[in-house]
């Protein structure tokens, strides 16, 4: 190629030796490669495509079954089953080079086979301030496993006009602290959006129902909708792109407030949220070009304001009294007055977000308490035992015994008198009697006799 180079020169009147001296090899080969009508192009070996089998090759169909069963399936979970199922002995990375040419093949050919050309598409949608928000929960692991509390979960709604958002986080997700987490939303924008949208939980819905047909709402969900004066807005199943908007704050929350962190308790998980939280409404948002603060307060500004009372939501659930006068919940253990019950009674409990009411099943309140935050707690009022055994007249000593000294007969009452049975059952008494001593063969003779006369008989 070097040597090429230099066609010019040698046709302009450089001699093989120049040109030889410049590039460094023989005069001779300078004129071998002068004189042929190759191109300035560095010398290529036949391609070696095809020349050699491949180790997927007996497994193409295989794969390409899988893929049109399941488009998505991954290259590695393809190599995965290969080697553990079909004694696959080649690499990973030829696997991932086969599938990376066929998926697009195989992609087209299901689209054109789909009856619906609209699939895996969907309608982007903007709405009005104050119109609609939308909720979602996010499960962060063991976050205070440390502290005895298994699961941590964080809530989130977010106003879909500015995108404004607002997270809390809890150790349950049951009905009544779903909706708490409501009442604390709504709080903390001022007000309440014209429609929230939900994933089909059963907090929200009362059954699952086919496509296209109405959704049943679960009748708590609908009462605090109508207190408040907002639509539920159940997602179709499979629809997470109905709800974009929240389901991006869930990582963006994950990412920049809890990723790197450690925490002690459910109020530092919040507090951690409302110190980021402004600088989260000082950037613009990529898709409507805003500051999310300022487009926030015209959201804000458009929301309906808030009722004069609160919705109070409370879980309720069926429990036995132990004969301990404890009741469990949520591998917790609550106690009740003793004289108020019986052991193996039902009672109702019910549950908010920081208490655990008591009541007998005709309504009447038996007791309060604050509600467990680590599974496995005594939640226990000592007055509620009032009156049951407790121990305290047990009593020991060690050493010896110290005896009392024996009464004078004078000061003995009445019925201690020699005679009497008290003075028989008495000690004392019986140390001094004199006992009549028998032999041994008198009870043998009585007991032949005893035999003897049962045999006549």
């Amino acid at each position: 190629m070097n040597i090429r180079r230099f066609r010019v020169l040698h046709e302009a009147g450089a001699s093989y030796v120049e040109i030889a001296a410049e590039v460094g090899c023989d005069w001779r080969t300078v004129k071998k490669y002068l004189l042929e009508d190759g191109v300035a192009l560095p010398p290529t070996a036949p391609s070696r495509a095809g020349t050699q089998p491949q180790k997927i090759g007996p497994f193409i169909g295989l794969v390409e079954a899988w893929l049109r069963h399941d488009i998505t399936l991954r290259a590695s979970v393809i190599h995965e089953r290969l080697v553990a199922e079909h004694g696959f002995t080649g690499h990973y990375q030829r696997v991932k080079m086969h599938v990376a040419q066929v998926r697009p093949k195989i992609a087209d050919e299901l689209d054109l086979a789909d009856d619906n050309p609209l699939r895996g598409l969907h309608r982007r949608f903007e709405v009005v301030a104050g119109a609609q928000a939308q909720v979602d929960w996010g499960d962060e692991g063991g976050l205070l496993a440390h502290l005895g509390i298994a699961k941590v979960y964080s809530f989130h709604m977010v106003l879909s006009y500015s995108r404004e958002p607002f997270c809390c986080f809890t150790t349950s997700m049951d009905i009544a602290t779903f909706w708490a987490c409501h009442r604390r939303a709504f709080a903390h924008f001022g007000g309440v959006p014209g429609s929230i949208v939900y994933d089909r939980t059963k907090t929200v819905i009362r059954r699952h129902v086919a496509p296209g047909r109405a959704v049943p709402l679960h009748p708590t969900a609908a009462a605090f909708g109508a207190h408040y004066g907002f639509t539920l807005d159940p997602l179709a199943a499979y629809r997470p792109t109905g709800k974009g908007r929240v389901e991006r704050q869930v990582l963006i929350v994950r990412e920049h407030v809890i990723a790197g962190r450690c925490f002690d308790s459910i109020d530092e998980l919040d507090g951690a949220f409302m110190l980021w939280l402004p600088i989260r409404l000082g950037q613009v948002h990529r898709t409507h070009g805003e500051v999310i603060g300022v487009r926030g307060e015209r959201d804000r500004a458009a929301l309906q304001p808030l009722p004069t009372s609160p919705f109070l939501v409370d879980d309720k659930h069926l429990r036995r009294v132990g004969k301990d006068c404890l009741v469990s919940f949520e591998a917790s253990l609550y106690s009740v007055p003793a004289r108020q019950v019986r052991a193996g009674q039902t009672v109702e409990l019910r549950v908010l977000p920081d208490t655990v009411a008591i009541h007998h099943l005709d309504g009447t309140l038996l007791t309060t308490h604050r509600r467990a935050r680590v599974r496995g707690t005594w939640m226990v009022d000592e007055r509620h035992w009032g009156g049951l055994p407790d121990g305290h007249t047990r009593a020991t000593i060690t050493g010896n015994v110290v005896e009392l000294p024996a009464r004078p007969v004078s000061d003995r009452p009445d019925h201690d008198q020699p005679g009497s049975m008290t003075e028989l059952l008495s000690h004392r008494r019986l140390a001094s009697t004199t006992v009549a001593k028998r032999p041994l063969s008198d009870y043998a003779v009585s007991s032949t006799d005893s035999a003897a006369g049962a045999g006549a008989r």
